[in-house]
């Protein structure tokens, strides 16, 4: 119900000016709750992406090995895994609000743990499993909390898909700017005080949600238990074959494609022979192509076709991938990176919008969870794998090995395409996507 509300109504007005169609990428950003949301966030994000790359080129540094580097990750991630099933159906039944609050605080005091350790210089790779633990435990939570929270901020269901691809971009000029920034202070200061701005950052996405004026009907005590919910949205996940092959082909691209990350200081610092400064670039260029995929859907007109650029977009993220694993030129490694940055948002902006589009309100956290499953639950085991497959063969090969699945996983995707088009055009009929007679049409030969 985000993209196909938006989609109804412009179908229905007359063709409009480029400059006006420009402006209309950018519509969400009228509702007051989501630009207080997109102010707070786009200042915390920053922060959280220098955390992120200082705290692998901490362990990097402190260690020097590719299977620890695997092992922080895995420990982060691992409880997303476990308990975003859980965290789903509370997110059904809380305040979404609250809830938010509640993880942004508790992930601001873990910044601020990691800050004070480190600028005391007793942190150990011990101390950094721990509090990655903590914080992955904070994002079962706030994860699905936060994509479930995005109906509520944007009043006009007509907006709401829009939201999401501003959201996007949102994410990835943060991703663009935080780890060119966190190498610029991890350079200059040290990793600390990367954290130290980090748990800062906070502070202006908690204030953004409690400034946020909500008409929220209040929540309903729901009368069956939390099993029996938990194992009513795993059969509509499980039991619906559109959502069960876009999240499949997000898990397998998630476990064996998403763990590039961890490997980054070393070709960072090994192969490219550079710094903390190079990972910043590096990083900053996946930025770039991450961002320019978030505008590309923003200013789309329609859901329809998402669904073929979902394996597109994989491989392309696969062959990126590869191409990097050979490079030994850093403005080369740099301009692949992009690619490789595009292909991945592509993928999992288009896989969010359809499912966003088309699942329940009343399962919405849930679904919503096993999105967050798929996206960093499988990361942790991808993340170990990667580590010790980087320590066996070493980290070209591995991106080789992983850019491999990642195609293979396009083209199992490929296969399934015309069954799940058949299955969504009613659907969007519904919605009024899809216009019936179109729908007619495209039975006996068009695309989706």
């Amino acid at each position: 119900m985000n993209r196909s509300d938006f989609e109804t109504e412009r179908s229905s007005q007359p063709p409009q000016s480029p400059t006006r169609d420009f402006s209309h990428a950018w519509r969400a950003l009228k509702h007051r709750n989501f630009r207080l949301f997109f102010g707070g966030q786009s200042i915390s994000l920053i922060g959280t992406w220098m955390t992120r790359i200082a705290t692998s080129w901490l362990v990097y540094r402190l260690t020097g090995s590719a299977l620890l580097l695997g092992l922080v990750g895995f420990a982060g991630q691992i409880p997303t895994f476990l308990f975003a099933p859980f965290a789903g159906v509370w997110v059904d039944r809380l305040n979404r609000r609250h809830v938010l609050v509640i993880t942004q605080t508790l992930a601001m005091l873990q910044s601020f743990g990691l800050a004070v350790l480190t600028l005391a210089k007793v942190i150990t790779i011990r101390e950094i499993l721990a509090l990655s633990v903590f914080q992955g435990l904070i994002n079962a939570f706030d994860m699905p909390g936060r994509q479930a929270f995005m109906v509520q901020m944007v009043e006009d269901r007509q907006d709401l898909g829009n939201a999401i691809a501003i959201n996007s971009s949102m994410v990835n000029m943060a991703r663009l700017l935080g780890p060119a920034l966190g190498g610029i202070v991890i350079a200059g200061f040290g990793e600390g005080y990367c954290f130290l701005i980090d748990g800062i950052s906070y502070l202006a996405v908690i204030a953004s949600l409690l400034m946020m004026r909500l008409n929220i009907a209040a929540v309903k005590r729901e009368a069956t238990s939390m099993l029996e919910q938990l194992k009513e949205g795993w059969a509509y996940v499980s039991g619906f074959a559109p959502v069960r092959t876009i999240l499949l082909l997000f898990a397998i691209v998630s476990l064996m494609g998403m763990p590039y990350t961890v490997l980054m200081p070393i070709f960072a610092g090994r192969i490219l022979k550079g710094g903390p400064h190079t990972l910043g670039f590096l990083m900053g260029a996946v930025g770039i192509g991450a961002l320019i995929s978030g505008v590309s859907l923003a200013v789309r007109k329609t859901v329809l076709g998402l669904g073929k650029m979902i394996p597109i977009a994989a491989a392309m993220f696969g062959a990126g991938l590869i191409l990097f694993s050979m490079s030994r030129v850093l403005w080369l490694s740099m301009i692949l990176m992009l690619f490789t940055g595009f292909g991945m948002m592509q993928q999992m902006a288009a896989s969010n919008t359809i499912i966003q589009t088309i699942v329940p309100e009343d399962k919405r956290g849930r679904v919503m969870s096993y999105y967050t499953m798929a996206f960093v639950g499988m990361a942790p085991f991808g993340s170990l794998l990667a580590g010790a497959l980087a320590h066996v063969v070493g980290a070209p090969h591995t991106l080789v090995i992983n850019g491999l699945c990642c195609i293979a996983g396009a083209v199992w995707f490929t296969t399934r395409l015309k069954f799940i088009r058949k299955l969504l055009r009613p659907i969007y009929v519904d919605l009024g996507i899809l216009p019936s007679e179109v729908s007619a049409v495209m039975e006996n030969g068009g695309g989706s």
